[in-house]
């Protein structure tokens, strides 16, 4: 699958802009991972634009809908990824990309709500931060904060890197973010 096809897939189910936004986010940081890593710059962004596409049309179904659309269209790496993006599932994390997912999923979201607190965004957000912000449970409350230590732990980074690396991704993004 192409982009281009996976931004059709999108589109087609999801059209928030706070939620299109999101994929998005992902989408960079999965990408930069991916880059990092040596691993398959186009899938693992595909697999971060895609996580969240049948949320919207489909909650009580998520991840269900686009996992069956994936393997429909054999992609079955971007749908295992996106069918293990939340413990509480139990789909097994066979792969690096599974891991990365999960990693990246909460905490992003929760960087990008910590960028809407401040009144320069991202511009001049710290990791120490953030972590500051992930020990007050009333700050963005609906994050899980056991699924970014979980996805952390999984992965295989430092809480403090893998913040500083998303922070990095975000801000080079910062003007078609808008945050």
């Amino acid at each position: 699958m192409t982009r281009e096809e996976s931004r059709q897939i999108l589109l087609s189910m999801t059209k928030s802009a706070s939620l299109l936004r999101h994929m998005r986010t992902i989408e960079l940081v999965m990408e930069a991972y991916a880059e990092k890593l040596g691993e398959d710059r186009d899938e693992w962004a595909i697999t971060g634009l895609l996580h969240d596409a049948d949320y919207e049309a489909f909650p009580d179904q998520h991840p269900n809908i686009i996992v069956a659309k994936l393997r429909e269209l054999g992609d079955n790496r971007i749908a295992h990824a996106i069918s293990a993006h939340y413990t509480k599932w139990n789909v097994p994390y066979e792969t690096t990309i599974d891991k990365a997912l999960l990693a990246c999923d909460e905490l992003t979201g929760f960087i990008v709500a910590c960028c809407q607190v401040r009144p320069d965004g991202i511009t001049s957000l710290e990791t120490k931060s953030v972590i500051k912000k992930l020990k007050d449970k009333n700050f963005a409350a609906k994050v899980e904060r056991d699924e970014v230590y979980k996805g952390v732990e999984l992965f295989g980074v430092s809480l403090d890197d893998h913040i500083g690396f998303i922070i990095e991704v975000l801000k080079k993004n910062r003007a078609e973010l808008g945050i």
